[in-house]
């Protein structure tokens, strides 16, 4: 994502989550990230479908002053998840998972 910071501010030693989405299409405009306290949390979000489009899943560390995207691990923990249950990815999550699963050296346009 272009514009995120390498470092966040100083703070408490807490890592945040942010889930990016959108409205509608994926070519209209990012809703604000909503914030979550944890990981299980934001990936029992995504499975609830209380997002409408997510595009990216960010986690930054207030004390340590990094920022990492972790959509691909977010998206690793869904399929496990829906794998062990010996069900598909829902279908809100279909494309999210599809794209940050895929290399982007092997995605076709």
């Amino acid at each position: 994502m272009t514009g995120m910071p390498l470092t966040v501010p100083y703070g408490a030693d807490e890592t945040l989550y942010l889930v990016m989405d959108t409205f509608g299409p994926r070519d209209l405009q990012l809703q604000n990230p909503i914030e979550r306290p944890d990981l299980d949390t934001v990936i029992n979000d995504l499975m609830l479908a209380r997002f409408n489009n997510p595009v990216g899943i960010y986690a930054f560390n207030t004390l340590e002053h990094w920022t990492a995207d972790i959509s691909k691990n977010v998206a690793e923990e869904i399929q496990c998840r829906c794998d062990i249950e010996g069900a598909p990815v829902p279908a809100h999550l279909e494309d999210f998972v599809a794209n940050s699963l895929s290399d982007v050296r092997t995605r076709k346009p």
